[in-house]
């Protein structure tokens, strides 16, 4: 599994808006990309530091979203302090609740 994990800094008093955006709008999109298989957003409010994590079966499910990527990533231009990070990662191991 991969993930690609943006990182990046918006003003503290715009978080709600920007969470409020990727619920509205990121989400419902990305459920509908091939391979995918979850999606968080991590805040640190009084910093304005956020950042989301989305889980992709295969590299090759990572690579065909990157266009799908770079305009979600626009959506969010306005409220960047500066540009975001983009970065990939394969998932090496993991702990999950017993079923």
């Amino acid at each position: 599994m991969r993930a690609r994990v943006v990182t990046g800094r918006v003003p503290a008093d715009q978080v709600e808006d920007c969470i409020r955006l990727w619920q509205e709008v990121v989400a419902p999109s990305v459920r509908v990309q091939r391979g995918f298989r979850g999606a968080r957003v991590f805040v640190q409010r009084e910093s304005g530091r956020v950042m989301s994590m989305g889980l992709w079966d295969t590299e090759e499910d990572f690579r065909d979203t990157v266009r799908w990527n770079d305009e979600q990533l626009a959506k969010f231009q306005r409220f960047f302090i500066e540009p975001p990070t983009v970065e990939l990662f394969e998932l090496a191991a993991e702990a999950v609740p017993d079923a």
